[in-house]
């Protein structure tokens, strides 16, 4: 269990890959784009 195995979180980041161990952070709107309401999108 480690580097080299596909199911654990080390394994994913030394992969390169995303997976239920390691989901991908998902990026959040920002704040100014909340208050300005003229902001294409």
């Amino acid at each position: 269990m480690g580097k080299g195995d596909k199911k654990t979180k080390r394994g994913k980041i030394n992969r390169g890959t995303f997976g239920a161990r390691r989901p991908r952070i998902k990026k959040r709107p920002k704040t100014e784009d909340k208050i300005n309401p003229n902001k294409k999108g």
